[in-house]
């Protein structure tokens, strides 16, 4: 390995380590915004229910019974 020998870092890498530096806010408004939508607490007799309620597949969907 060469003495001066750097780690490669992608365009990618480096457009989010500057623009984090920009707004160091940036994490904490992406958990906030997640949190709105997808961190909410499971119900579980509301799971259970829809699991008893589930209606089951027929093996071939498009087939009538006849």
């Amino acid at each position: 390995m060469p003495l001066f020998w750097k780690p490669y870092k992608s365009d990618v890498t480096n457009f989010i380590d500057e623009l984090k530096a920009k707004k160091p806010s940036l994490e904490e408004e992406q958990r906030a915004g997640r949190a709105l939508l997808w961190d909410k607490p499971i119900d579980a007799q509301a799971q259970a229910e829809y699991r008893q309620a589930r209606v089951a597949q027929q093996p071939y969907v498009y087939q009538t019974k006849v």
